[in-house]
Formats: structure tokens, C-alpha cells, sequence
């Protein structure tokens, strides 16, 4: 009698389990895209959750598909509903190889957040050996324009002067720059460098920064034609090395730090959830308002299933959906189903191929990606 009762408390637990990050997946997949963070930043979390969520559902499934067919509903039901949403979260483009000899007809662009190339100071350490192999990279693309997030350049002789470097180098004559102040002589921001004339070009400034972040545009002339280029670096998380290590207290359990450490990170969240959503209103704004053909390369700090990344996309390509393959995670910390750099394109571009550049030089990885005017 009491071997019964325990397989059907077993029984029901897993199907209520089931039920239960069912619902989840799907609030992740309807609610979290479209319910504005500034009331619901609770809701906006489950898109973080949303690979670890698809995973049970698909375990649920395969498990009751050998032991009860029949049950196997209560996951197959919200998957086939979510659908659109995981093609947003997985490519499944086949993947070719990426030719680097370039076609005339094409616009090479490289999206990269660089970190600031990770020393400002010339000297001879391990972090200027490492902006060299970025500049190094950099150079290997060829590509027609960089859109460079956290980019840092100085004025002072004793560090890097980054913007005369790529200019003079690695030969890009036109760019577009804010000049924010980051220190005495030091500027930081985005940035666009272009080896077509730059016939015009602006900014908008986000109203709740914790860095002096912009959208800034480029009107670039190509042959005939003239483009636009948005770049941005929307509100990150801003966490801390001692961040990190609450997160790594929280992976292990230690039950004397779990609740404080939760509450510190999931405030950071939080707060970079409402900032960005009203970032990214700007942004869809301002793109509307483009009377060129349009490309947007950034680093969204949000991942395909989020509140951001469908502001921002709007009803634009997304060049890694349209030729790439998998996850394809663009920040190497915390976790690999991280997707937060993108390459936008509207629909006057034809994407011919993308890659990305897996090196941990920056903590971000670089996209590249070939488009071409349709005819």
C-alpha cells in the first residue's frame, strides 16, 4: 500500500513539475518579449531562463515519450506553441565556411565590442600584447565598416591614441566618434569606422546611462548609394569582480550568502532590465526614422528572447538567424547561451554569410557579416 502511494506522489509530482515549467516556457516565450520591463522586470528574467527552460521541456518530453506517450503532450503542446521563439534563440541556417576573399558587390561589417582594448596605457604587459592581436584581427577582416562598442582612445602620448591607430594602420580615412570624457585626456564610447566617405552623421543621447552610452548614426556613401549605420552599447548589468564571485556563492549553495547575494544580483538585474527597455525604445524610434537603407550593429546586453532584442530588431533581418548556426554566443563569461551582440540589417540587404570570431581576446566575440544592396 505504501509502494502505491509513493509512485502516485511521484507520478503526480513529475506532471506538475511538467506543468509548471510548461507554463514558465511559455511566459518566457509571449509574456517576457512583449510586456514592457519598466512594470514587469520580474516577467523580463524568464527570458534569461528560456535555453534552461526549453532543455527540461525537451527532457520531459523524450522521457514521457519511453514511459506514458500520451503525456508527453503537456510538453510537446507549449513547444510547438513556442516555436517562433526558439528559432529566434537557435540558428539553424547550415553552416558553411566563411570566405574571406570578398565579393565587390558586397559591404563587409564587423560588429565588436572591444573592451576598451583591454589596456589604455603603452607599455609592453600581457593586456597591450593582447589589444596588438585585437588590432591584428581587426586587420585580418577587411571588412568596409567596424562598429567598435566600449572603445577607448586618448590624447595623452602615454596611452593609446586607438581612433590615429585604425585610421592610419589598418586604413579606415573616415570615422564617427562622441569624444565622451572617460578621464583626463581619455574618451570612451562607440564607434564607426568607415572605408567609404561619411557624408553625415548624429547621435542620441540615452537619458539613464551609468556610462556615457550613445546611438550614434553614419550616412555612408557607396558608390551610388548612400547607407546608414547605427551603433550602440545598451545598459549592461555593470557587474564586478566581487559580483561574480556572489554568482559563483550562489552556483555552489553556500546557504550563509544565498539570500544576500541573490538580492544584490538580482537588483543589478533589475535595474539594467528598466534601463535598457527604455533604451530600446529609443533606438526602434530613431531607426524609423532613417531614409537610407539601414544597418544596426551593437552590443544589447539582452539575449533573442527578451523585451530588448525585439524593440530594437523591430521587422529587421537579423544576419546570424539568416545564415548562421546554433547559439552562437557572443560574451564568454557567465553562461554559454549567452547572444547579446547583433548585426541588423533591413530588408533592402541581402545577407550572404556571417561569421563569428570565438577568440578570448575581448570579453565579447566578433561578428562579421557580408550584405549587399538588392538590386
Amino acid at each position: 500500500m505504501a509502494s502505491g502511494t509513493f509512485h502516485v506522489w511521484v507520478k503526480r509530482f513529475f506532471i506538475y513539475t511538467n506543468i509548471f515549467v510548461g507554463v514558465l516556457f511559455l511566459l518566457a516565450c509571449f509574456a517576457a518579449p512583449h510586456l514592457d520591463p519598466a512594470r514587469w522586470w520580474f516577467i523580463s528574467l524568464l527570458a534569461l531562463l528560456f535555453p534552461f527552460l526549453l532543455l527540461i521541456m525537451i527532457l520531459f518530453l523524450i522521457v514521457w515519450l519511453f514511459i506514458k506517450p500520451k503525456r508527453s503532450l503537456i510538453s510537446a503542446i507549449p513547444l510547438l506553441a513556442g516555436l517562433e521563439s526558439i528559432s529566434f534563440f537557435f540558428a539553424i541556417h547550415i553552416s558553411h565556411t566563411f570566405h574571406y576573399e570578398k565579393d565587390p558587390q558586397s559591404i563587409r561589417v564587423v560588429s565588436w565590442n572591444v573592451a576598451r582594448f583591454i589596456e589604455l596605457r603603452k607599455n609592453n604587459n600581457k593586456g597591450s600584447q593582447t589589444r596588438v592581436r585585437m588590432m591584428d584581427e581587426i586587420e585580418k577582416q577587411n571588412a568596409d565598416i567596424l562598429c567598435l562598442q566600449e572603445f577607448q582612445t586618448s590624447t595623452n602620448p602615454d596611452y593609446y591614441d586607438n581612433i590615429d591607430y585604425i585610421r592610419r594602420l589598418l586604413n579606415y580615412p573616415y570615422s564617427y566618434f562622441s569624444y565622451d570624457e572617460d578621464g583626463v585626456m581619455q574618451y570612451y564610447s562607440s564607434i564607426i569606422f568607415s572605408r567609404y566617405p561619411i557624408v553625415d552623421s548624429g547621435l542620441v543621447r540615452y537619458p539613464h546611462p551609468t556610462l556615457p552610452e550613445v546611438l550614434m548614426h553614419a550616412d555612408i556613401k557607396i558608390n551610388d548609394d548612400t547607407i546608414r549605420v547605427y551603433t550602440t552599447h545598451l545598459q549592461s548589468l555593470q557587474f564586478k569582480k566581487s559580483d561574480y564571485n556572489k554568482i559563483s556563492s550562489i552556483e555552489r549553495v553556500e546557504q550563509d550568502s544565498l539570500l544576500i547575494n541573490s538580492r544584490t544580483i538580482i537588483s543589478k538585474m533589475k535595474r539594467g532590465i528598466i534601463f535598457r527597455s527604455i533604451q530600446a525604445k529609443i533606438v526602434n524610434d530613431e531607426i524609423k526614422k532613417s531614409e537610407h537603407p539601414t544597418l544596426l550593429c551593437g552590443d544589447m546586453n539582452d539575449v533573442p528572447n527578451s523585451y530588448t532584442y525585439k524593440t530594437v530588431r523591430g521587422d529587421m533581418q537579423d544576419v546570424f538567424l539568416k545564415k548562421g548556426w546554433g547559439i552562437g554566443r557572443t560574451f564568454n563569461s557567465l553562461s554559454p547561451t549567452l547572444r547579446i551582440d547583433y548585426i541588423f540589417a533591413d530588408k533592402n540587404f541581402r545577407v550572404l554569410q556571417v561569421d563569428r570570431l570565438v577568440k578570448n581576446l575581448s570579453d565579447h566575440y566578433m561578428l562579421v557579416a557580408d550584405v549587399e544592396l538588392k538590386k
